[in-house]
């Protein structure tokens, strides 16, 4: 193997791949530490993985390489090295047995490497089911979905996130970590018409996101019985699925809420965040008092600080006091793109609806009360 690139054109796609470089594995495997390179003519490919999501980015070399082939390369050292080197600099790898040459002006590297034969591949073939979906409304759920991911449940199949299509062509994401349920809904139906549901972890759904940068073009997916295929541009990102059955989230969406309270997204959001400066630790549990007009926002930390916060809203009906983890609100409030958010309650014993008013209205949020 023997080829010269530009130093930023090659930073592009190696960073591109830094996502699922394994590190946890340095001693017992570790081919998993390093980037498979690969080029053929003008085309560049770096591939990464940790067996349960892989990277892969293109790249285009100004001149068709000297001789082709391939190597892995362990690549916290190979990034290093690129990052330390001058803007504009011209890299030249040239491979001699177990060790990559690289030259830059008066710079030369040696790095080792180890076969290219032995560098995991995820399954080649990711499945029949194919569609596409513009980049920037994919993204948009996901960013408005994920945060409602679990961590490390025992429930393994909440610790990732739910892309279901439904038979008219309607696809919705859905996370919950049994305390709060966020669902989104593309507003636009798909090309294709298959009840479909499969569990992205969250790996896969943080890389995904990673991938998916500012743009308006369409992005291909490619649906296996195990595994996820994503295209966007020249990046390509295959991660497996989680196995199990989500829970039916439409079951989990309160109903008959009677309770309904207007209120100003941006000033809610501020007095939440006044009162939730208040915590340092886990426990961020906070009341919330319902009266005619007036929401009271009431926090007390383990030292018997508090803060008391009053904002003004549209509610009618019945006193209410209810306690929720502070931190969970915010999160809605962040996502939700209405300048109204409505809260909807039935009473303090039961989970309350959350969700944007109007022009821009999207996705359904439900939160568990907390006692205090």
């Amino acid at each position: 193997m023997r080829f010269s690139i530009q130093r930023e054109a090659f930073l592009k796609p190696l960073k591109a791949v830094a996502g699922v470089v394994e590190r946890r594995h340095l001693h017992t495997l570790p081919i998993l530490s390093h980037v498979l390179i690969q080029v053929e003519n003008n085309d560049l490919r770096l591939t990464a993985t940790d067996q349960e999501a892989e990277l892969i980015a293109e790249g285009i070399l100004e001149e068709k390489a000297i001789e082709n082939g391939r190597t892995t390369v362990a690549f916290r050292r190979l990034m290093d090295l690129c990052r330390t080197l001058p803007d504009g600099a011209h890299l030249e790898f040239v491979q001699e047995g177990d060790r990559v040459i690289i030259r830059s002006g008066r710079s030369r590297a040696t790095l080792s490497t180890l076969p290219a034969e032995d560098f995991p591949s995820l399954e080649e073939n990711a499945g029949d089911l194919r569609f596409s979906v513009s980049k920037k409304a994919l993204l948009q759920l996901l960013e408005a979905t994920c945060f409602a991911m679990a961590e490390q449940d025992v429930r393994y199949y909440l610790n990732g996130m739910l892309l279901e299509i439904k038979q008219n062509g309607t696809l919705v994401v859905v996370a919950a970590d049994g305390h709060r349920l966020a669902v989104n809904t593309l507003s636009e139906p798909l090309s294709i018409q298959k009840d479909l549901r499969i569990i992205i972890p969250r790996k896969g759904v943080l890389e995904l996101q990673r991938i998916l940068d500012e743009g308006e073009e369409d992005i291909s997916l490619a649906v296996g019985s195990n595994h996820l295929r994503v295209t966007a541009g020249n990046v390509t990102l295959t991660t497996k699925l989680l196995e199990g059955r989500f829970p039916e989230y439409e079951r989990i969406i309160p109903v008959g809420g009677n309770k309904i309270v207007l209120g100003n997204r941006e000033i809610l959001k501020e007095a939440f965040h006044r009162a939730a400066a208040l915590f340092t630790d886990k426990f961020r549990g906070v009341r919330l008092k319902l009266s005619s007009g007036l929401l009271k926002i009431l926090a007390v930390n383990a030292e018997q600080d508090e803060v008391e916060e009053d904002v003004e809203v549209d509610y009618s009906g019945e006193d209410l006091e209810i306690g929720f983890n502070i931190r969970y609100l915010i999160d809605f409030l962040n996502v939700i793109q209405t300048d109204i958010v409505q809260f909807t309650f039935l009473d303090a014993n039961s989970s309350a609806k959350v969700e944007g008013v109007g022009q821009g209205k999207q996705g359904v949020y439900v939160i568990m009360p907390m006692r205090i």
